[in-house]
């Protein structure tokens, strides 16, 4: 009996897993120099989303590619966002600056499709988001794009929540 209900767990947790679709955005051999030589790690990045307004971003180390692939989706599992998608676009444009990284996101109308550079184009067709129009300045690093994208899809969440409170405090005060 207990171990059908484990059973039953484990299931649960691979349908979890296969509703959310994954893409490795960069593996990167990363050195470090000690007494001896060089320890020779990798870096994984990683944009886990559900195709329907869900996503998320991990970025983590490893000695092995493997490993650090499976670490970094687990980060992004953690750090998956909501975002608004009003007729297959965002609600309205935003500009984000991370670090280095200036990324620019424009509503588009019906038809367009995604209009976006690499690792953007990743973040944004895992979001959902059907049609986009973007434009990456400033940096070339790919995992600057990617946390500038999804922070700035995240910041239009928070911006698109505290639009429609007003407008309900507006019709309420009416």
């Amino acid at each position: 009996m207990y171990q059908e209900n484990k059973k039953i767990g484990l299931q649960s947790e691979r349908e979890k897993e296969r509703e959310f679709d994954d893409e490795v955005i960069e593996v990167a051999r990363i050195a470090r120099t000690v007494k001896g030589g060089r320890r020779i790690r990798f870096r994984a990045a990683v944009v886990l989303g559900d195709r329907r307004g869900r996503v998320g971003i991990g970025v983590d180390k490893a000695n092995e590619v493997m490993i650090a692939v499976n670490k970094a989706k687990a980060k992004a599992r953690r750090s998956l966002s909501t975002i608004p998608i009003i007729d297959e676009t965002i609600p309205f444009a935003i500009d984000y600056k991370y670090r280095g990284a200036k990324v620019r996101l424009m509503p588009a109308s019906e038809g367009t499709g995604v209009i976006a550079g690499g690792s953007v184009r990743s973040v944004i067709e895992l979001s959902g988001i059907k049609n986009l129009l973007s434009k990456i300045m400033g940096s070339k690093s790919k995992i600057n794009n990617i946390k500038a994208t999804y922070l700035a899809l995240k910041k239009l969440g928070l911006l698109y929540e505290m639009k429609k409170d007003k407008i309900n405090k507006n019709d309420k005060l009416k």
